[in-house]
């Protein structure tokens, strides 16, 4: 008896006896730790793949949100440029009150 417990006080003897134990187990615990394992990371993955589709949705709205932001600006751009027009007289180009310079060759 006093054997063994001088055996296993020394470290060299423990992690021999640590890697055979681990040796003669993990055969029969891989298959059981994979068998549990593999379930939990499917069941990640789809929660992760359910994330990325709704924060596809969420960005494709946002996206349509901010086009028809943009085309409502435009719009109003054109009709308020539009309205400065005809009140100037009419003429378009940035010429207000119907004034025409020519330039004169010198």
């Amino acid at each position: 008896m006093d054997f063994f417990e001088a055996l296993f006080k020394s470290n060299t003897a423990t992690g021999l006896a640590i890697g055979l134990g681990a040796a003669v187990l993990a055969p029969v615990l891989v298959p059981a730790v994979g068998r549990v394992a593999r379930p939990v990371a499917k069941t990640v993955i789809k929660g992760g793949l359910v994330v990325y589709d709704r924060a596809r949705e969420v960005v494709a709205e946002a996206g349509e949100t901010v086009e028809d932001l943009v085309a409502e600006a435009s719009s109003e751009m054109r009709t308020s440029h539009a309205g400065a027009g005809a009140a100037a007289g009419g003429h378009e180009g940035g010429q207000e009150g119907g004034e025409h310079h020519e330039h004169q060759g010198g």
